[in-house]
């Protein structure tokens, strides 16, 4: 009978060390499982970072695009302006020139119409 006891504990404990191995087992299985659907997950978040990251990029390059081309058309209305200012100025010159050269030649008419007058009367 001590016999039979015996070979029902050890019946009894090989059972439990099956189940437990078997438990053991299922509890590697699920962390493999884990690892693997974190490893999935993380590449989907790598994927939308990227995603992410190039639609940012095209955002910029298209605002650094639209900045440089405001700058270039400033600076060139810059140009104008400053192009006209000096025509202006240059024509400015030129008309003061003119009257001048206008009030000068009246001057010397004068003196000759007055110098013809004296020339006249002493004459």
């Amino acid at each position: 009978m001590n016999r039979i006891i015996a070979v029902a504990i050890a019946a009894l404990f090989a059972t439990g060390a099956l189940a437990q191995s078997a438990t053991v087992q299922g509890m590697k299985q699920d962390a493999r499982e884990a690892k693997a659907e974190a490893k999935e997950t993380k590449a989907e978040v790598k994927a939308e970072a990227r995603e992410t990251k190039a639609e940012v990029k095209e955002d910029a390059r298209v605002a650094k695009h639209k900045m440089k081309h405001k700058a270039r058309h400033a600076k060139a209305k810059a140009k104008q302006v400053g192009h006209q200012m000096k025509e202006d100025m240059k024509q400015a010159g030129r008309n003061m020139k003119e009257g001048a050269h206008e009030a000068k030649e009246k001057v010397k008419e004068e003196g000759r119409e007055i110098k013809a007058d004296v020339k006249a009367k002493t004459g």
